[in-house]
């Protein structure tokens, strides 16, 4: 399966994945969506995540949203 990436437009560090290219799933109180990338079915999520939960919630829901951490002043 080839997973799309999506960032939210309405929440900076708001992401999700979909299975189609346009995010017909993606919520709307979120949009707007931004695709940004891409993962081909041989390869691994970023962030270290599971490509298997995220493969079961795409299935399950259509979707599977995730956040990036705040960055700390040290990074």
């Amino acid at each position: 399966m080839r997973i799309f990436v999506f960032k939210s437009g309405a929440n900076a560090n708001l992401r999700a994945f979909a299975a189609d290219v346009a995010g017909s799933s993606l919520p709307s109180q979120f949009r707007p969506w931004h695709a940004i990338g891409s993962i081909a079915a041989d390869k691994d999520p970023p962030h270290q995540l599971s490509r298997k939960q995220i493969e079961k919630a795409i299935n399950d829901k259509g979707i599977q949203l995730w956040r990036l951490k705040p960055k700390t002043k040290s990074q």
